[in-house]
């Protein structure tokens, strides 16, 4: 399949809590539509670095995305997915930290998607040593402010949600209203 955008990549950012199918989506996204995506950086950089981090990490952590966005956006086939978006950063940074340092916040405002695709956290959670919100609680709350950040930004985005194929499914949905 092949997409033709009208100037440029369609960029879809996958965003929302942690354990709420981003990665899944993203790949799945992707291989659906005979394209690239890229992937999580800060699972890498927790990985290799471990899981104990400071407010300057998350700086790396968003260059690190960018260079991983670049590479995927250089092979992308007309449409483009983001397993995470800077939102994720900056909410990440203001829940952790209570606050948002310059570079997050240049990102947040330099790096443009046309499309979020905003993960509801009704997924059961998957724990691994590099989650930290495992309440469904905290997990709603989380999501409230993606709605939140997404709504006050006026950025279009599509909550998705359920389990299985029913959310790939309704994904495809919504990148296709936008082809």
């Amino acid at each position: 399949m092949t997409i033709i955008s009208k100037n440029s990549i369609i960029r879809i950012a996958i965003t929302g809590p942690e354990s709420s199918g981003k990665s899944y989506l993203a790949e799945k996204l992707a291989n659906h539509f005979e394209t690239s995506f890229s992937p999580e950086y800060a699972r890498a950089f927790l990985a290799e670095n471990g899981s104990r981090y400071v407010q300057k990490d998350l700086e790396e952590i968003c260059l690190g995305q960018i260079k991983k966005d670049e590479e995927a956006l250089s092979k992308a086939n007309g449409i483009c997915f983001f397993d995470t978006d800077m939102l994720v950063l900056k909410i990440w940074s203001i829940v952790k930290y209570h606050s948002v340092s310059p570079t997050i916040r240049k990102a947040v405002a330099e790096r443009h998607y046309d499309h979020y695709l905003l993960c509801m956290p009704d997924l059961p959670w998957e724990p691994d040593h590099l989650r930290e919100n495992p309440s469904k609680e905290e997990r709603l709350e989380l999501f409230e402010m993606y709605c939140g950040e997404l709504e006050k930004s006026c950025l279009p985005y599509t909550v998705i949600k359920g389990g299985g194929n029913s959310r790939t499914e309704s994904a495809i949905k919504a990148i296709k209203h936008l082809l």
